[in-house]
């Protein structure tokens, strides 16, 4: 279905500066105004989907390295600036 709608040239100046067409903005506004309510989860299941979420990134965690105190300094982060 083609609709025919006024855009502010502002909002179709921002659409461009994200590298989209004032078209395509509308239809990613559309999409996300017509997606249906995310379930509320219960606060076991959310507490659930917290410990799954932390044992996927502490996955494969034995293999990163343990730093010195000193390896988080400012100085440290910012070595190559004076």
């Amino acid at each position: 279905m083609k609709i025919a709608i006024n855009i502010p040239d502002e909002t179709a100046e921002w659409a461009q500066t994200q590298g989209l067409t004032p078209e395509g903005y509308v239809d990613i506004v559309i999409a996300a105004r017509n997606m249906p309510p995310r379930p509320e989860l219960t606060r076991e299941e959310d507490l659930a989907a917290m410990k799954k979420f932390i044992e996927e990134i502490s996955r494969n965690s034995e293999n990163i390295p343990v730093l010195p105190d000193e390896a988080f300094t400012r100085e440290s982060f910012y070595c190559d600036r004076d």
